[in-house]
């Protein structure tokens, strides 16, 4: 068994690795969106976005085919899709004087990702009712039939999104070699594979060694690494003064995990069983977090260095959330 310091070694080295990743991937997503020709909301809520996610589907697939842990990579992905609403948007603000939106952004993309976390929860839920546990707990057995349901909503989001492309006229593009930028691509998600693998097998060891369960270091430790190419994508978009990309690529992003990283696991596994007594209160904050975010940007179509602290807040609240309970001075998520 590793010890605490190997599996922190672990855990830093998968994240460098996720990061290092995530920046080659953003910029040959970034490229080879301007070189196809795709509108801003497009290029970020859906090339930018899948490109980004490719650790949180890592982390559900590595999770599940190579440790067994589906419970592991569902927390990875909502634990990331928590940080991602509200932190990168958070971030993106304060290192500017706000992010602008668009009602593309609030209208659309919003609330399709609430529709998105909808829908997930309510797979888990006919997990449960169609494929009862026969311990009598409440633990949704996901098959491969249900797993389609978001799979096919996720159909219909992209359907959406192209129709944009019919009416946008992009500008030429001469200087992208969209051979070498598609190269480049594929390594980093090469590296991308490695370092969510090293961030798995650090959040196994920790629960070993530690006790603490390893949906909590999903939440929190694996999310956050995960997340990074999210993060460098956003920021640097907000950076470079295209908030809507920016925020574009957060809910994108997020509708991905949701939709298909997380059915992606149980599609190539066949069947996985997920805690829905500890999952649901989970996707609950993540509702929550969702309607912080969409108050938030929905207010004059911006949001503001202050709204951006109170997202940030948001997420500082959820995360001594789950120190209390793993330390057990809360019990609101069973299980854990």
């Amino acid at each position: 068994m590793a010890s605490v310091f190997v599996a922190a070694v672990f855990a830093v080295a998968g994240t460098a690795v996720v990061w290092l990743g995530g920046g080659r991937l953003e910029t040959a997503s970034e490229r080879l969106g301007a070189y196809y020709g795709f509108p801003a909301v497009v290029q970020g809520a859906v090339i930018a976005a899948i490109g980004s996610s490719f650790p949180e589907l890592s982390s559900s697939v590595i999770a599940v085919l190579l440790h067994g842990e589906f419970n592991l990579g569902v927390g990875a992905i909502v634990g990331s899709a928590i940080f991602n609403i509200l932190v990168i948007p958070g971030v993106s603000a304060l290192k500017g004087h706000g992010v602008d939106a668009n009602r593309d952004v609030v209208y659309k993309e919003a609330q399709f990702y609430m529709l998105a976390v909808a829908v997930l929860l309510l797979t888990f839920s006919f997990g449960v009712i169609y494929h009862p546990s026969p311990t009598g707990r409440l633990v949704a057995t996901v098959t491969r039939p249900l797993a389609l349901i978001p799979v096919g909503l996720y159909a219909v989001y992209v359907f959406i999104q192209f129709q944009d492309v019919s009416d946008f006229e992009p500008p030429d593009v001469d200087d992208v070699d969209a051979g070498k930028q598609w190269v480049v691509l594929l390594g980093s998600l090469v590296a991308i594979l490695v370092g969510v693998e090293l961030l798995v097998q650090a959040a196994l060891d920790l629960e070993a060694l530690l006790g603490v369960p390893s949906t909590i270091w999903g939440l929190t430790v694996v999310a956050a690494g995960t997340s990074l190419p999210d993060a460098i994508v956003s920021v640097r978009a907000a950076d470079a003064g295209r908030g809507t990309a920016s925020l574009a690529n957060v809910l994108g992003s997020n509708t991905f995990d949701l939709l298909v990283a997380i059915p992606a696991a149980v599609l190539l596994a066949g069947s996985a069983e997920v805690d829905f007594a500890t999952a649901v209160p989970m996707m609950g904050f993540l509702t929550v977090a969702t309607l912080g975010f969409l108050v938030a940007t929905r207010t004059d179509l911006e949001l503001t260095r202050g709204e951006a602290t109170s997202l940030l807040c948001l997420y500082v609240l959820f995360i001594a959330w789950m120190v209390t309970e793993t330390v057990g001075i809360t019990a609101i998520v069973p299980g854990v």
